[in-house]
């Protein structure tokens, strides 16, 4: 999940966000939630995810397919599915260390192709006006890029049509999402009611921030997340999970959009290596 800056951290944490199943809007209280083994931290350690958080929690979206199904939730707004870790954890892809500014994930997307979103508009998870909008600017965002994924933009309820469909949870602010899979870019994109308590600009960083995940993104900051949200630390040793990306710098970018806090000021634009990274990839 997206969150606010210097918030408590526990206030923004609802379902997931980076292999996020979505929720209803009761999910925040009721949500069931297991232990997690010690075996299962280590596997997610390794990989580059911090487990301070780390929960097993079951999928109540009502529009996914996994609905009743569990997975894992860390770093407030990434769910892993026990496929996607057995996915991440046979890739021969590695990297160690803090030692670049872009990370992604082992899975991307397919690229030279169209990915379609649709803004969800039925019931108590429809976007609300400033949701739409916000929208609509994040996706310009990605149609401003120089790469081979096109974006289209619908609103309705037809999810099945869809390759990423975003829609509205209760929730105090931010939102989450999930990895790609299959070539496939993540399916649910959930935004937290409170986030329209804010600015339509930080309504589009939060949503452009999550379809970053849905493409393969990691946090910026993942090896200090106290450089953005004034708390937190390494989220491990930088495994398969979290790959630098060439042509980005070494160091902190404070004008990413994919760092894991964001504040009340951002503009919804991407940052410069925001771009690069994704026109490296994609």
């Amino acid at each position: 999940m997206h969150q606010i800056k210097k918030l408590t951290i526990a206030t923004l944490i609802v379902a997931m966000f980076i292999i996020a199943p979505s929720c209803s809007e009761q999910e925040l209280k009721s949500q069931e939630e297991s232990e997690v083994s010690g075996d299962i931290k280590a596997q997610f350690t390794d990989l580059g995810f911090d487990v301070s958080d780390i929960r097993l929690v079951t999928d109540n979206n009502p529009m996914s397919s996994r609905f009743g199904s569990k997975y894992y939730l860390l770093e407030g707004d990434i769910a892993i599915t026990e496929d996607n870790l057995r996915s991440m954890l046979g890739s021969d892809v590695y990297h160690r260390g803090p030692v670049g500014e872009q990370y992604r994930t082992t899975n991307l997307v397919s690229n030279n192709r169209t990915i379609s979103i649709l803004g969800y508009t039925g019931g108590s998870n429809a976007l609300d006006s400033k949701m739409r909008t916000a929208l609509q600017q994040a996706v310009d965002n990605y149609n401003a890029l120089n790469i081979g994924l096109t974006f289209t933009l619908a609103f309705g309820t037809n999810t099945a049509a869809y390759n990423i469909t975003v829609y509205r949870v209760s929730g105090s602010a931010g939102g989450s999402a999930g990895f790609p899979s299959g070539g496939n870019p993540y399916q649910w994109v959930q935004i937290y009611s409170g986030t329209s308590s804010y600015s339509t600009d930080v309504v589009e960083h939060v949503i452009t921030h999550e379809i970053g995940h849905c493409l393969g993104l990691r946090h910026t900051d993942y090896f200090n997340r106290s450089l953005s949200c004034g708390t937190g630390g390494n989220e491990g040793s930088s495994g398969v999970g979290a790959i630098h990306v060439p042509g980005t710098p070494t160091g902190y970018d404070a004008n990413s959009i994919m760092l894991s806090c964001f504040s009340s000021s951002e503009s919804g634009e991407f940052g410069n290596y925001d771009r690069v990274a994704l026109e490296y990839l994609y």
